[in-house]
């Protein structure tokens, strides 16, 4: 073990033989990230077998090949603990999962370099995070919009970070949102199945894009009560994109109320949002379940929808 670093083993699936060795180690160790397995490689960070330094991201991998991966530990120096008020719904020695309050930012980012959830796990964990998400990502295995509120799990070491990672790229994690959405859903129930990928427009938006140009992403929402030109409405993932909820509700007609980006007021809800002061998009992570990936337990939270979510539904209820 070399102190400062992490070493993975990776073993390439036979069905990502022939693929180029970025892609097939990003496919065995979900925890990272194409590009960042790229300039690990090219560092020297990528040993297949037990010596031989492989330093090109485009070398063809073969199927069963072993590799070892050494990923630098984070330095503390970006980012500091804050007390900042958490409301934990689990925790142990593995992972917590944490309640976040809309308006907390997850990770420090720019325009965002303090005061995130980030920063409040670094002092509630006593700075016990699993080292895999970097320097600005200590434990987050995955994120919820900062304009949303709800569950969301953190690992603490990383064996768990691993085995949670694997979950989300099985696509087994149980992800169930509330959302209030602007007219009707008919049918009352369905499924969102639309590639989702960077807009060709505007780089900070998500857009339905075709099949070859983005990745498969399945949203499935059903009615959960009628409310003025507005609807209450549970979305299960299948898959966890970026924006994937706000994006898929809006394409078939139904953006999320209050939503920035994605959504526009009509005249039935703009005074009602502007009196609440509802300036986010109505979207709470309302259920996660996993299976705890050190004990094997199957784990499931739920959260009952914030306060100002609460507030706009009682002022749509028909």
């Amino acid at each position: 073990m070399v102190p400062g670093v992490s070493t993975l083993k990776a073993v390439i699936a036979h069905d990502a033989d022939g693929w180029r060795l970025d892609r097939a180690l990003a496919h065995a160790l979900p925890t990272l990230s194409r590009e960042r397995l790229k300039v690990l490689i090219a560092s020297g960070q990528v040993t297949r077998g037990d010596s031989d330094i492989v330093r090109d991201p485009a070398a063809k991998a073969l199927g069963g090949q072993s590799f070892l991966v050494d990923v630098p530990l984070p330095t503390p120096a970006h980012n500091e603990p804050q007390a900042i008020a958490l409301t934990v719904a689990y925790e142990d020695d593995h992972l917590i999962v944490v309640d976040k309050p809309a308006g907390l930012v997850v990770h420090p980012a720019a325009g965002n370099l303090d005061g995130t959830l980030v920063n409040a796990l670094l002092h509630h964990c006593a700075g016990n995070l699993s080292g895999i998400g970097g320097v600005a990502r200590p434990g987050i295995v995955h994120r919820i919009d900062k304009g949303t509120s709800g569950l969301i799990v953190a690992a603490k070491t990383d064996r768990a970070h691993e085995g949670l990672a694997k979950q989300f790229a099985a696509h087994s994690i149980e992800r169930r949102y509330k959302a209030i959405v602007a007219g009707l859903p008919n049918p009352t129930s369905g499924a969102v199945d639309a590639p989702l990928a960077r807009s060709p427009h505007d780089r900070k938006k998500m857009a339905v894009v075709r099949a070859d140009r983005g990745k498969r992403a399945v949203t499935h929402y059903r009615l959960i009560q009628p409310l003025r030109q507005a609807a209450m409405v549970e979305c299960r993932l299948e898959t966890g994109r970026t924006h994937q909820v706000r994006v898929h509700m809006a394409s078939i007609g139904h953006p999320l109320l209050g939503d920035p980006v994605y959504g526009r007021a009509g005249t039935t809800h703009r005074p009602v949002l502007k009196q609440l002061g509802f300036a986010r998009q109505a979207l709470h992570a309302a259920r996660l379940g996993f299976v705890h990936p050190v004990s094997s337990e199957t784990l499931t939270f739920d959260s009952e929808l914030p306060g100002d979510m609460q507030e706009l539904f009682r002022a749509l209820v028909v």
